[in-house]
């Protein structure tokens, strides 16, 4: 089987014929010293014989002479011969020394450079791999799959058998051990625990680490070779830390021998798979995690808003196309804030974890349940009619009702809660989306009114969608009426009953349109009260009032008693006095000329700082007047309790004086009560000279109505 890593690479060639070369040179030259060797030992050997043999040659003295001679230079050439033979093997040994130092360091050298060059080939193949390793959301959310898929392509390049992977776990580590290719059982074995060992070895973890083994087998290789060993390599994370996603470490095993490069670029690739591996699992957690989010409240589990708004276009349009029909419920605990105020958020949070899987045990299959936030739960019921709702939403009132939260601690105190729920239908109580939504909040809205721990179905409302939309849409006209200060105050007079003399004026709002009408407040008032305008409307007349008060009293000289309608909200906040202060000294208006009225269903409501409210306003100098006084269920309770300077009798009571005694008779009653007390009593709606001649009879103090004057936009 021809592998790619078993081609000879430039620099192998390269260090096989420098090798190659340095040796042939050193057989040339001992093959060169031993012949040169050979020949002068054998010059020597001759002349020797020559110089031994030269003087029993000569015959006479004179012969003999010469021959001697001959044979004395005989001896002197062997020995220089001899001296020559001598110093050419110093010179071939040191040569010879000299190449196989020279061989031995070529071989060093090209052993380095083999470790820290790279030939081309490697690197393309390395880039091969890389290439493939790319992060994208499908390849993260299905990471199992796509380090399969990574190993693939890095076999396709560099060769192996098998692969591991180590992560941490709760009792342990985890193993993924992948078999590139088919193997008997035998050799997955050998693997199985050659390659655990090895893991844990390298990676520095005690050997008697709980292991928990999971196998992958890649397909699409061609059967392996067989092998008697394998050749392993393991990155770990550096500085023995987890890395990302819990990973220790990855091992790469293969059966074939691997050339110093080799194992060079697949330690760098197995860096990289580490991250890779490690970012995969997290990033795969994290999207899981999102897209859990993205669909569910993080504290109770229940499915949150945006997944409701998702299912509820999903369920609008099959019951569209099916001509079927579907149910919502809005849900809202009572008083909930008293949980968080009493017992702590955490308590709150875990009060809502048990109500959530309360309700959700209520429901049928295929209902939805959401938790809107904060308090707020709502459920989406396929196929319902209104009837059925009713009845799931009475059974998940009751739960409530029936639930008690036990919390621990040493006063083993106990929360138990209410529930109020709006119900809604498609079609019958709305075509559409948006006016189903609009709709079932109104009925938790009149189900939180009715007193709470109620059901209120929307069909059963007088004020319908219809009604609710016209009061959006005069709040959007009210604010930019008073942000483009077409709001002005109208002033009705007020008159003493028993003279007819002027004695002060209300105030009353009007909205000028752009097309120049004059719209009362009674239009826009609810719309104000509903939408949080009340405060910027308040604000905007008082301003209004004490500046045309200072302009007709430079005008006239004279500057009559105002009556100015406040907001129940001011009795909380209270800041609207100091403001009044501040335009009174402004405009240098004596506080007394100012009377501050409030109705009494709302001015009762929080007693407490009602008191406070009237406190403070007297030490700022400024008066009180209740109005539509009798309107309340315990409206003498309130005049024990408190003081106000002007009580005004509901005109309830007033338009009917003349054909109902009752009215007549509470009337005179209220107002012998209210004057004992110390207060002054006024009577709105007197529509006609009837009326105020009964009232003057009752010596009622002052009166106020259409038949006596209109509002206008100045003085009288």
């Amino acid at each position: 089987m021809d592998y790619p890593h078993k081609k000879p690479s430039q620099l192998k060639s390269l260090h096989i014929h420098s090798i190659r070369t340095l040796t042939e040179l050193l057989e040339a030259q001992n093959r060169t010293q031993t012949f040169e060797h050979g020949i002068i030992d054998l010059a020597i050997r001759e002349v020797g014989k020559l110089a031994a043999r030269l003087p029993v040659l000569a015959d006479n003295e004179a012969a003999k002479a010469e021959v001697a001679g001959h044979a004395q230079r005989c001896k002197t050439i062997a020995a220089s011969l001899t001296l020559l033979n001598q110093q050419q093997d110093k010179d071939a040994q040191r040569n010879c020394r000299m190449i196989s130092s020279l061989i031995t360091e070529t071989h060093e050298l090209l052993q380095r450079m083999e470790l820290t060059l790279i030939d081309k080939s490697l690197f393309e193949r390395q880039s091969a791999v890389l290439e493939n390793i790319i992060l994208s959301h499908e390849k993260v959310t299905q990471w199992k799959e796509f380090i399969q898929d990574i190993l693939l392509e890095f076999h396709g390049f560099f060769p192996f058998n098998f692969f591991s992977i180590a992560f941490t776990n709760e009792s342990g580590i985890s193993i993924y051990l992948y078999y590139l290719g088919q193997y008997s059982e035998e050799t997955k074995n050998f693997v199985r625990k050659r390659l655990a060992d090895n893991l844990l070895a390298e990676l520095k973890i005690p050997a008697d680490t709980l292991i928990e083994l999971e196998e992958f087998f890649i397909t699409g290789i061609k059967q392996q070779r067989d092998f008697e060993e394998i050749e392993t390599i393991t990155v770990g994370v550096p500085d023995e830390k987890i890395g990302v996603g819990g990973i220790l470490g990855v091992s790469y095993a293969s059966g074939l021998r691997l050339t110093a490069q080799e194992q060079s670029i697949i330690r760098s690739l197995l860096a990289v798979m580490v991250m890779v591996v490690g970012s995969s699992k997290t990033l795969s957690r994290t999207l899981q995690e999102l897209a859990y989010y993205a669909e569910h409240d993080p504290l109770t589990g229940l499915h949150n808003r945006r997944y409701f708004n998702e299912i509820l276009e999903y369920e609008f349009g099959r019951a569209a196309r099916h001509n079927d029909q579907f149910a919502l419920l809005s849900m809202d605990l009572d008083n909930f804030k008293g949980v968080n105020d009493g017992f702590g958020h955490m308590i709150g949070d875990q009060v809502l974890v048990h109500l959530g899987q309360l309700l959700k045990k209520q429901l049928r299959k295929g209902d939805v349940l959401v938790r809107l936030g904060g308090d707020e739960f709502a459920a989406l019921l396929p196929g319902t009619d209104g009837h059925s709702a009713l009845i799931i939403a009475e059974s998940l009132r009751q739960a409530v009702h029936d639930f008690e939260y036990q919390v621990d601690g040493p006063y083993q105190e106990h929360i138990s809660l209410t529930m109020s729920v709006g119900v809604a239908t498609f079609p019958r109580d709305a075509p559409v989306i948006a006016d189903l939504l609009a709709g079932v909040d109104l009925a938790l809205y009149q189900a939180k009114a009715a007193g709470k721990n109620f059901v209120c179905p929307l069909h059963s409302l007088e004020t319908g969608i219809a009604q609710n939309k016209k009061l959006l849409g005069l709040s959007e006209v009210l604010k930019k009426a008073l942000k483009e200060e077409r709001i002005v105050p109208y002033f009705q007079p007020i008159m003493a009953c028993a003279s007819g003399e002027l004695h002060a004026y209300e105030a009353l709002a009007r909205l000028t349109t752009e097309d120049g009408e004059i719209i009362p407040a009674g239009v826009f008032i609810d719309a104000a009260d509903k939408y949080g305008i009340s405060l910027n409307l308040d604000h905007v007349m008082l301003r209004k009032v004490t500046a045309f008060m200072a302009e007709q009293r430079a005008a006239t000289g004279q500057m009559p008693t105002v009556f100015v309608n406040l907001t129940p909200q001011e009795i909380q906040r209270r800041d609207i006095l100091q403001y009044a202060e501040d335009l009174c000294r402004q405009y240098h208006i004596p506080p007394k000329k100012l009377v501050f009225e409030v109705t009494e269903r709302e001015a009762i409501g929080d007693l407490s700082n009602m008191r406070k409210f009237l406190s403070n306003l007297r030490e700022k100098g400024f008066a009180f007047a209740l109005d539509d006084f009798g309107s309340g269920y315990n409206s003498f309770h309130y005049l024990r309790d408190l003081h106000f300077e002007y009580v005004k009798i509901d005109g309830a009571f007033i338009a009917n004086i003349v054909e109902s005694e009752v009215d007549s008779v509470l009337i005179e009653n209220l107002n012998r009560l209210c004057q004992q007390l110390g207060m002054k009593t006024l009577a709105e709606f007197v529509e006609s000279e009837e009326i105020l001649t009964r009232l003057r009879a009752m010596g009622v103090d002052y009166v106020q109505g259409f038949h006596l004057g209109l509002p206008r936009a100045r003085f009288l």
